[in-house]
């Protein structure tokens, strides 16, 4: 049987990896807060065709790189990120033979729903 993703995890693995899914997810959420203002920053400063760079330039340039470090945790563990803001995530499972996403969101406290590859959050069913 030939499956879309590598590693597939159990509802036990998914939950003992929570506690520091919401550490990442805090600080992408943290960090991808402070982007926006940053951005805003530094296209006000382009607006007069002001050289833009120092410390809000340096400040935009680590938070956007430790974004992409934490997305890459998310990826190297074969874990989908769907919505930062509401911190909902899909792990890939087999369940029955078929594979299938285990699917959590950040104020849920275990891994309760299940959906299909394709079916999305609107086709999550109880564990």
């Amino acid at each position: 049987m030939s499956f879309r993703f590598e590693k597939h995890y159990t509802r036990a693995e998914a939950k003992a990896m929570l506690p520091q899914i919401r550490a990442w997810l805090a600080r992408l959420q943290g960090q991808s807060k402070s982007m926006v203002q940053y951005e805003e920053r530094v296209e006000d400063l382009m607006k007069d065709g002001d050289d833009v760079g120092g410390p809000t330039v340096n400040k935009w340039i680590t938070a956007r790189v430790d974004m992409q470090m934490l997305v890459a945790e998310f990826e190297k563990r074969d874990i989908q990120l769907k919505d930062l803001e509401r911190g909902l995530l899909d792990f890939p499972a087999v369940i029955g033979g078929k594979e299938v996403f285990l699917c959590w969101e950040q104020d849920e406290d275990d891994i309760e729903f299940w959906h299909d590859l394709d079916s999305g959050y609107a086709g999550r069913e109880k564990l």
